[in-house]
């Protein structure tokens, strides 16, 4: 069991920059796929981007890919998403979760995610 919780969330301008974290407890985060996802209003969850347990392996949406960098600190037991250039679409609750499957890469698929975060919103003025 691993609890998640994210943070750094917030109110940006266009062309700003946040950094995500997700803080993770219990079972260490490294036995994990680590993955960010977002919901906007009246839309579904969609994937963001994945990062494998060592951290040599990273997955990014079309949408954000060459904006966003997925990273992790195992030491830490925790996951980062920095999100440079931001767009009005981009807004979001953007929510961190855990798989711990044996699923093959790359893991898009919510289903496969055994534990998620409460969410942090993320605001994108234009």
């Amino acid at each position: 069991q691993v609890h998640l919780v994210e943070s750094g969330g917030g109110l940006v301008q266009a062309g700003g920059s946040l950094r995500l974290s997700c803080a993770a407890s219990g079972r260490t985060s490294r036995t994990y796929v680590m993955g960010w996802f977002r919901q906007a209003p009246m839309k579904e969850r969609e994937f963001v981007a994945a990062i494998g347990r060592s951290g040599g392996t990273t997955d990014y949406a079309d949408s954000v890919k060459g904006r966003v960098t997925i990273s992790r600190d195992n030491a830490e037991n925790t996951v980062y998403l920095q999100m440079n250039s931001l767009k009005p679409d981009d807004t979001a609750v953007y929510y961190c979760a855990a798989d711990a499957s044996t699923a093959v890469w790359p893991r898009r698929d919510i289903a496969v995610y055994n534990y998620w975060g409460q969410g942090t919103q993320v605001t994108v003025s234009s």
